[in-house]
Order: C-alpha cells, then sequence, then structure tokens
C-alpha cells in the first residue's frame, strides 16, 4: 500500500470515528467528554483525545498509537482510557470499540454480575453480558477485567462505569452499545415492577436465536 493511500485509509476512519463518536453524544450514551471511541487500521489505532468534547474535533485533531501504545500520530493526548482499547485489540479481533456511560447499563452494572437474559438480543452479544468488577479508569486492572469479561462475549457492562462494545466497524460497535442499553433499560424497567420477578429465557432459547442470527440481514450487492 502506498503513503497516499494509507492516508487516505485513516483520513475517512478519523471521520467515521469522529461521526461516532458525536452519535454516543446525541443519543445520551455519554455526558460532555465523558467516553471514548477507537478504530484499528492496520497496525494503527485512533483514538478520541482526552478531555477534547466531540464537537469540537476536526481533521487536525487524529490521533493515533501503535498496539504498544506509542503514539504514531497527532499532537494530543489520546483518551485515558487507552489501556482498555489497546487491551481489547491485543486480545481480539476487533476493529472497533465504543465505551460509554450509557445510564441505565451504569445503573445495571451496580446490582448484578450479569445482565438477566430479559431479551432475546442477548444472543446477538454472544450471550448475556457480563459485568466487569470495578476498577479505577484508565488502569491496567480495568483492561484485565474487561477482556475477561468480554471472552466470548461482543459487550460487556463495567462495574459502576459504563459499557464497551466490539465491532468489525464503528457501526457494529456502536449498535450494540445501543442494544445493550436498550436490554438494560428493559430490564430495569421489568424488575422494577413491584411483587413480580422478570421472566428470563434459558440457555437453549438463546441458541436458538443465535442460530436464527447467523442468516439475518441482507446479502451484499452481487451476491443475491
Amino acid at each position: 500500500m502506498t503513503d497516499e493511500a494509507r492516508g487516505d485509509m485513516i483520513d475517512r476512519a478519523w471521520r467515521e470515528l469522529v461521526a461516532t463518536a458525536r452519535r454516543t453524544a446525541a443519543e445520551g450514551l455519554v455526558a460532555g467528554t465523558s467516553g471514548n471511541v477507537s478504530v484499528r487500521v492496520g497496525d494503527t489505532v485512533l483514538a478520541t483525545p482526552s478531555g477534547v468534547p466531540y464537537d469540537r474535533l476536526g481533521p487536525g485533531d487524529a490521533v493515533g498509537v501503535d498496539l504498544d501504545g506509542t503514539r504514531v500520530l497527532g499532537r494530543l493526548a489520546p483518551t485515558s482510557e487507552l489501556p482498555l482499547h489497546l487491551a481489547v485489540y491485543r486480545a481480539t479481533p476487533a476493529r472497533a470499540v465504543v465505551h460509554t456511560h450509557a445510564v441505565h447499563a451504569t445503573a445495571v452494572s451496580t446490582l448484578v454480575t450479569e445482565l438477566p437474559p430479559v431479551h432475546y438480543m442477548a444472543a446477538a452479544l454472544g450471550g448475556p453480558p457480563r459485568v466487569a468488577p470495578y476498577a479505577p479508569y484508565g488502569t491496567a486492572e480495568l483492561a484485565r477485567r474487561t477482556v475477561r469479561a468480554l471472552r466470548g462475549r461482543t459487550a460487556c457492562l463495567l462495574g459502576n462505569h459504563g459499557t464497551v462494545a466490539l465491532g468489525d466497524t464503528l457501526d457494529q460497535a456502536f449498535d450494540r452499545t445501543v442494544q445493550l442499553e436498550w436490554m438494560c433499560r428493559v430490564w430495569l424497567a421489568a424488575a422494577s415492577v413491584p411483587g413480580r420477578t422478570p421472566r428470563l429465557l434459558d440457555a437453549a432459547q438463546l441458541a436458538d436465536t443465535a442460530d436464527r442470527l447467523r442468516g439475518y440481514g441482507q446479502d451484499p450487492p452481487g451476491e443475491r
């Protein structure tokens, strides 16, 4: 790949990253400069910078590091959660990571060790999302606990903190974040009814959904 082609790829990925970060704010999944987004382009990880409002980010604000965390692009400091993002990329085939402080998901993270399977879309995340036990933000311990919680899953909750979702693309990681937040909201609503306990799905029902989801959606153009 030529340097020009790689530069074009980086520029395009950065634009998509900024758009995704702004979507997290527009959807109420973050407040202020909380949360962060990253995308992997080859061995370079582009990430939102620390403490910069998403609506102020422009083409010249791109921040990139290698998989060891050494800066290779930009002048701004990357997100304080960079250790978490890099740990996920080293441990999984993910190409994008979205981390938010979504309200309902954060509330659920204080109540359970795993989101109860109140809806079949838990299967789309690999199974009921686990809660990574609390660790201070930006620490190697939080990164380790997150990677453990993500085993066999494409999203998890961070105890007393928020959410992490992975994807092959930024759109997929964002969609999984939204789905996780919605399921947390459903469970909280059902669990709040006095004298009633939410009816949960069992492993066989989730496995059936997982099988069905493998054929879900449209074939790419030219393959229909």
